[in-house]
């Protein structure tokens, strides 16, 4: 039996006491996040909003296997945060509609949650009214043409049923009901009902696709809410992703359970936590960052150049040599060795010390005091 055929549905309870360190942890690692932000001075703060923020939506689309080009989400949340980031290729329309929305639920934390504004979430996530190759029912919920929503997984022929959603003429009543309780002010701990409201969320299933990545807007936009804030310094969506195969098994799990959700909100907490806690390595990488560009305000890069150390800034997979550099940029391995040639000769790169076939460089970074 799934959760929402219960005749308790909804009635969501839980033991406090197994919570109350974790959310008092979660509380702490707040504050001093916070305050730390608070301290380094705008320039910075805003380039740490940048970075979670565009941390965060791609790495929640991810989850659903859809893989977002970095630089375009980049640009995009740079550009509705009013930054000047040159340098970023434009975005295309899919990534635009995920910003969109992940920046309307966060940004706009105090507007109340409506079905308005969330068939204009789903508008956006799907611009073209396809998923893919199917064509699917886009701001609005889902019909009962292909019977009740299923989350499947594996080959055709040897699918597995993990969860199989409320029959659409339910859907208005239960939306309703979860669009009142989310909007309430009531005395519910504001982390405990992130972690409600996205498991909530995601058991009615509402839209025929972008479920997953919707119930995360809505956690994220009562974490801002609990934060006071619309400045994101840490993502939730990371740390899922990096659990996806548990996040999917704990869904599962609580789906099929009763409505005692201690475990789900134990499991939700703890990648909470996590995030606040990576949050210090991406605030050094992000003063590192502007370290580095304080230092070579004055360099002239060409936009090879601005490209390939903008790339090695962030998260540049394997090592980096002329033969790769010229394959990222499309031009002759001359041309590659004379940009690196002149980064070396300006103080921005370095060969390393490793010996072989092919030499490899990397960034001369800065000493944080």
């Amino acid at each position: 039996m799934y959760i929402h055929f219960r005749k308790d549905w909804t009635e969501f309870k839980w033991d406090s006491g197994i919570l109350l360190p974790y959310v008092s942890k979660a509380r702490e690692l707040q504050g001093r996040l916070i305050g730390r932000m608070e301290g380094i001075g705008f320039k910075l703060r805003e380039e740490a909003v940048l970075y979670t923020l565009t941390e965060d939506i791609v790495k929640s689309s991810e989850i659903e296997g859809e893989i977002l080009n970095p630089e375009e989400v980049r640009s995009s949340v740079a550009r509705r945060l009013g930054m000047d980031i040159s340098g970023l290729p434009e975005a295309n329309r899919d990534v635009e509609g995920v910003v969109a929305m992940m920046m309307d639920a966060t940004q706009n934390f105090q507007l109340e949650l409506t079905k308005t504004r969330m068939c204009g979430w789903h508008n956006a996530l799907f611009p073209t009214g396809y998923s893919g190759l199917y064509k699917i029912t886009v701001a609005q919920y889902r019909g009962n043409k292909d019977g009740p929503m299923q989350v499947v997984s594996g080959a055709m022929g040897k699918e597995r049923v993990h969860y199989v959603a409320p029959e659409a003429d339910r859907l208005e009543t239960e939306m309703n009901k979860f669009i009142e309780w989310f909007n309430a002010n009531d005395s519910m701990d504001s982390l405990i009902k992130s972690a409600i409201a996205h498991l909530w969320f995601v058991s009615i299933h509402p839209f025929d696709d972008g479920n997953g990545r919707m119930a995360r807007a809505i956690g994220d936009k009562q974490l801002a809410r609990a934060d006071k804030t619309n400045q994101r310094f840490y993502s939730m969506s990371s740390q899922i992703s990096k659990h996806k195969k548990g996040y999917n098994n704990m869904l599962e799990a609580t789906q099929k359970g009763n409505m005692d959700v201690t475990t789900w909100l134990v499991w939700y907490l703890e990648r909470l936590i996590e995030s606040l806690e990576v949050t210090n390595e991406t605030l050094s990488k992000i003063l590192l960052k502007a370290k580095f560009w304080e230092n070579h305000q004055q360099t002239q890069f060409n936009a090879r150049q601005l490209h390939m150390v903008n790339k090695l800034q962030d998260d540049f997979y394997g090592k980096l040599s002329s033969s790769k550099w010229a394959k990222m940029n499309n031009v002759t391995s001359r041309t590659a060795l004379n940009d690196i040639e002149d980064l070396m000769q300006k103080g921005v790169l370095k060969p390393t010390e490793e010996k072989g076939r092919s030499t490899n460089y990397v960034l001369i970074l800065p000493v944080l005091e």
